[in-house]
């Protein structure tokens, strides 16, 4: 148990360093070089940013909207997110494993749900259901038995063909 609270900490910490503190940092270290580097040494920009304050607030100003439609265009608008959810999604098994099982699950709950409205109805089952029954419990029970006596590659390969065969939908 240590040792896993030693790794959540070390995540928790680079998390907590790489998304705020050296981000925070990185902004006041380029405003300030930029400026005494820069904005000093050019007349016709120290005109423009008299003071570090006037640059700071001019920069604030126009950088949080420009940056805020940057972030927007990146998940909305372009391709660079779906690639990095896509690697992602090849990246980590776990996640891939979550997305199949659901995947799986809707069509059991579906054809489940389906049947129990013909039965409360009183109907019988026609054989060609109660063969769509026994293939989806084959299906689940084959899913739910690739455990870690499979090797990790095939679990990858049923995965993502289930994946592949779900995205030609």
């Amino acid at each position: 148990m240590a040792r896993l609270l030693a790794f959540r900490s070390w995540l928790y910490f680079r998390t907590g360093w790489s998304t705020y503190f050296a981000f925070i940092f990185a902004a006041i270290n380029t405003l300030t070089v930029t400026y005494f580097l820069a904005i000093e040494r050019y007349p016709i920009l120290f005109a423009i940013f008299p003071t570090f304050q006037h640059y700071i607030a001019i920069i604030t100003g126009i950088g949080i909207p420009v940056l805020v439609l940057v972030g927007y265009i990146h998940f909305k608008r372009s391709s660079a997110f779906r690639a990095e959810r896509d690697i992602g999604m090849q990246a980590d098994p776990y996640f891939r494993r979550i997305l199949v099982n659901t995947e799986i699950m809707i069509n059991a709950h579906i054809k489940l749900s389906e049947l129990m409205l013909k039965l409360t109805s009183n109907e019988q089952l026609t054989e060609k259901e109660l063969e769509e029954i026994q293939t989806l419990q084959k299906e689940l029970k084959s899913h739910s038995e690739l455990t870690e006596e499979y090797k990790r590659d095939r679990i990858q390969a049923s995965t993502l063909k289930k994946l592949m065969d779900q995205d030609k939908l």
